[in-house]
């Protein structure tokens, strides 16, 4: 992978990896195209969005953090930071980041149960499709420790439970990363104006690249100062305690507020 694609929008499996890439490129096009999963994603958002008015936790948002979370893993393996995950269960490197990418599409599952503890509501929903995924490209034994750790990186992505895998950790922060103004489009045309929605409003660009002192290096674009509640709360809150503090260095930049009362966050 080209080290100047900063902003990392899109996975591309035909780009060089920093880690065995051939079984995540058999099973995410799987995933991607399965219609259940599919429905899942669309089924997902109606509790959140429709119901709740909360910013959007449908297919966009999963293919965002999906991408995201892969682009975090790829920097992180680049910079020779261990991951434990699968290794700890006997798999393979090559299995790291299909539980990255399974989790990240999956996370969010439970909200057809249930904006409210969704990520309790996820196992029991993301077990189910798993059990048939997976199924398809391990053997029985691998295909359950792929789904444990699947499992705990889906649970862990909620603050309330810390992950004890960097495969987790990925999730975890990876999903704080879709901050941008586009994920509060829908509730805030439907007059929304509640500090996730507003703070989502005020984040213009997020990328990932390879820091100087750090793996990866975060950048965030706000164009006024309520940006500082998705990086300083959020954000921040799902940093904490992902195994990945110490490896991922994060600069918002307020670049359009005349006040100038918030210029540079960093953490």
């Amino acid at each position: 992978m080209d080290t100047d694609d900063a902003d990392g929008r899109e996975y591309d499996p035909d780009a060089p990896h920093a880690f065995p890439d051939e079984k995540l490129n058999r099973v995410l096009p799987a995933v991607v195209e399965d219609p259940e999963v599919r429905a899942y994603l669309d089924a997902q958002n109606v509790n959140a969005v429709k119901r709740k008015g909360y910013n959007d936790h449908g297919p966009k948002h999963i293919e965002i953090v999906r991408n995201r979370a892969l682009r975090l893993y790829e920097l992180l393996k680049r910079a020779g930071v261990p991951f434990n995950g699968a290794a700890d269960q006997g798999l393979d490197e090559a299995d790291e980041p299909v539980v990255v990418a399974l989790a990240a599409t999956l996370h969010d599952v439970g909200h057809v149960v249930h904006r409210d503890r969704h990520a309790y509501y996820s196992i029991p929903l993301a077990a189910d499709l798993l059990d048939r995924l997976l199924s398809e490209f391990y053997e029985t034994e691998a295909a359950v420790r792929a789904k444990a750790e699947t499992l705990h990186a889906i649970l862990c992505h909620h603050t309330e439970e810390d992950p004890l895998t960097r495969e987790a950790g990925v999730i975890r922060v990876a999903d704080a990363l879709d901050m941008e103004r586009g994920r509060s489009r829908i509730p805030y045309e439907k007059g929304g104006r509640g500090i996730n929605t507003l703070s989502s409003r005020a984040i213009r660009n997020v990328t990932l690249s390879e820091g100087d002192d750090a793996a990866v290096l975060v950048e965030i674009e706000m164009v006024n100062a309520a940006g500082v509640y998705q990086v300083d709360n959020l954000l921040k809150a799902k940093l904490r305690d992902s195994t990945l503090e110490d490896h991922v260095r994060i600069v918002a930049i307020n670049t359009k507020e005349e006040s100038g009362l918030v210029e540079r966050i960093e953490l």
